[in-house]
């Protein structure tokens, strides 16, 4: 017998295979690529920083700016964008937070940066009240609940005018607002210590929020968000979830506004939280991609540097229809926002898997 016909015909089964269309590439969590990949990330965003940390005042006040919007928007993303309470409101938070420490600046001369953990304490607390109507009502009701409450903000910082300074606004002289000798800034350099500030807590932020939407919590929260009624047969405390994250999400917004209230120096209710200010909010995070975890961050660019750029190219009223312009775009192109959409095509090529625990490591656990 020939040894042709021992040998198997292989070519006819090997030229589907050549033909098929090849899926994404699998990476697991923990792996060389993996690690890979999230050390380029770090690298290009350490760049990024130390650029930043080189700009001259204005450019750097920009980034300073983008940083504090990234955190008040991150806030926002918790209650909205992971668990689906709708809030049009969180300006109220944001100024909550930059003038507590403007009082406790002005008023009673505290160090500014110690005011920031008292800032996040008072912003948690009204948070955890203002989202109890949130046990009862859902979606366009409970926007309203938040709609009233940063409409009221302002009347509520003009009617206690000898704290606040009421309409005339509070100003933080530039005194009081002296970097700490321990970071080496002078005070000619507050400028560059409010940026590297900014930068630090926007890092701890995304941190901390990374692990909580990963971890047991984050999970019940997006299961309220899907499917109340699941959840609460998963044995998951509604109430508790969604009090607990409106606290939350008002606290690391109250934080942006303590660093706000450091940047500008001088705060004035009728004009940095308003509502317009929670609208903006809210189109950074459409913009960026709710519950995503960078998603507060691209939205926080959109909305600093776009109606800048839009305002060199038409004044008044042809910035806001350009910047409309931009909102649609991003809506119609990517409707989980830039991040989401961003996500989405990346998926088509790698994906990331968790990874799978060693049998040592199972037996152990069991």
């Amino acid at each position: 017998m020939s040894t042709e016909m021992l040998e198997p015909r292989t070519e006819p089964a090997q030229a589907p295979a050549r033909n098929a269309k090849r899926g994404p590439r699998v990476i697991r969590r923990g792996s060389r690529p993996h690690t890979a990949m999230l050390g380029v990330g770090a690298v290009l965003a350490l760049l990024v920083i130390l650029w930043g940390g080189q700009l001259d005042p204005f450019n750097q006040g920009q980034l300073t700016r983008v940083a504090i919007f990234a955190i008040a928007i991150a806030g926002l993303n918790i209650a909205t964008g992971y668990i689906g309470l709708l809030s049009v409101g969180h300006s109220a938070f944001f100024g909550l937070g930059a003038y507590t420490t403007g009082v406790l600046v002005v008023k009673y001369e505290w160090d500014p940066l110690m005011t920031i953990p008292v800032a996040l304490v008072v912003c948690l607390v009204v948070g955890l009240l203002v989202g109890l109507p949130a046990l009862r009502i859902r979606g366009l009701y409970l926007a309203m609940v938040t709609l009233a409450f940063g409409v009221a903000f302002p009347e509520i910082v003009a009617h206690f005018d000898d704290l606040t300074g009421g309409a005339e606004g509070m100003t933080i002289r530039r005194q009081q607002l002296r970097p700490p000798e321990w970071s080496g800034f002078t005070l000619g350099e507050r400028s560059q210590w409010v940026y590297w500030l900014c930068v630090v807590v926007l890092l701890i932020v995304m941190w901390v929020v990374h692990n909580m939407v990963r971890g047991r919590y984050g999970m019940a929260m997006i299961a309220v968000r899907e499917n109340e009624i699941a959840a609460a047969s998963s044995g998951i405390n509604i109430a508790v979830m969604k009090t607990t994250a409106f606290g939350v999400s008002g606290a690391v917004t109250g934080v942006g506004g303590s660093l706000f209230a450091m940047y500008i120096g001088s705060l004035f209710a009728e004009g940095s939280f308003t509502l317009l200010a929670g609208i903006t909010l809210l189109i950074g995070l459409v913009i960026g991609g709710e519950a995503t975890r960078s998603g507060p961050l691209v939205g926080a660019l959109a909305v600093v540097f776009v109606p800048y750029y839009a305002g060199e190219l038409g004044q008044g009223q042809i910035a806001a229809v350009l910047f409309a312009v931009v909102l649609i775009f991003v809506i119609f192109v990517a409707p989980a926002g830039i991040v989401g959409g961003i996500a989405k095509a990346v998926r088509k090529v790698v994906v990331v898997t968790p990874r799978i625990p060693r049998k040592s490591e199972g037996t152990q656990q069991s």
